[in-house]
């Protein structure tokens, strides 16, 4: 019966640490500079705009935005069909100062935050995610409008009648 128990204890506590691992969206020890650079160009080939995540492992906002995204198969669609995604790590371990003085301090909107580059690597977008909540959560609406907002296809002059 001792021998039960132990075995017992030993996979509760097991499933217990499992369930605390955190989770690996940022990498502290990623080059967010190359990163960046690769990223507008693959956005440059697909015809693309880049969507920077700014945040880290440890916060757990970052982490519910994420999980939506990438669960809600309409959010998730759109945001890959009109953006390279690339999340950037700020943490005690990397906190990617120059980054951040080149993309104008966005720690300072709290996290996470979202950039918005073209594909030239030109800064389109600053937006607070502080705009995308709803109640204790997101709002898909929010995310949509924010998405399509900063889409190529929305900054296109093509798009708009031109008044005569």
């Amino acid at each position: 019966m001792k021998k039960m128990f132990l075995i017992a204890l030993v996979f509760t506590f097991g499933l217990g640490a499992k369930a605390q691992e955190k989770p690996h969206i940022y990498n502290p020890n990623a080059d967010a500079g190359a990163e960046i650079t690769a990223a507008v160009k693959q956005a440059a080939k697909q015809h693309k705009n880049v969507l920077l995540q700014i945040g880290g492992n440890w916060c757990s906002w970052c982490i519910k935005f994420n999980n939506q995204v990438t669960a809600d198969s309409a959010l998730n669609t759109y945001m890959n069909q009109s953006y390279v995604v690339l999340h950037v790590n700020y943490s005690q371990e990397n906190t990617n100062d120059a980054v951040m003085t080149n993309l104008g301090y966005p720690q300072r909107f709290g996290f996470p935050v979202f950039i918005v580059l073209d594909d030239k690597g030109n800064r389109l977008h600053t937006q607070n995610s502080e705009y995308l909540e709803e109640g204790k959560g997101y709002s898909k609406d929010k995310i949509l409008g924010f998405f399509k907002a900063w889409s190529p296809g929305a900054l296109d002059p093509k798009n708009y009648n031109k008044i005569k």
